[in-house]
């Protein structure tokens, strides 16, 4: 697997998204050339609507409350920068691993 842009900061981690919203589904996509973890959103980029599942999205994916999840430039466009509060970025690094791999299997993530 491609590694995707990830760094911890003061508050917790940051990782650089590429979103595509109005997807068939909600989904990670895999990681870009430059790093970027693409992510598939099938809400429309109306109203915040493609913001609000991306963030709810990450925080299932991480295991976290989605208030500890927020996008901290690029809300926008399609490419952002997402801060996960009071998590390391190897922790993230982990857990998105883990769910791409059991995305792969066609199965959910322990």
């Amino acid at each position: 697997m491609r590694k995707f842009k990830l760094h911890d900061g003061k508050r917790g981690a940051a990782l650089t998204i590429r979103v595509t919203p109005r997807a068939r589904r909600t989904e990670l996509a895999g990681v870009l050339e430059d790093g970027t973890l693409r992510v598939r959103v099938a809400q429309p980029p109306v109203e915040g609507k493609a913001n609000k599942a991306l963030l709810a999205f990450l925080a299932k994916v991480l295991g976290v409350r989605k208030n500890r999840v927020e996008i901290v430039a690029g809300e926008r466009g399609l490419d952002k920068i997402v801060s996960i509060l009071d998590m390391s970025a190897e922790d993230v690094q982990g857990r998105i691993e883990r769910w791409m791999d059991a995305q792969k299997s066609d199965k959910p993530p322990d």
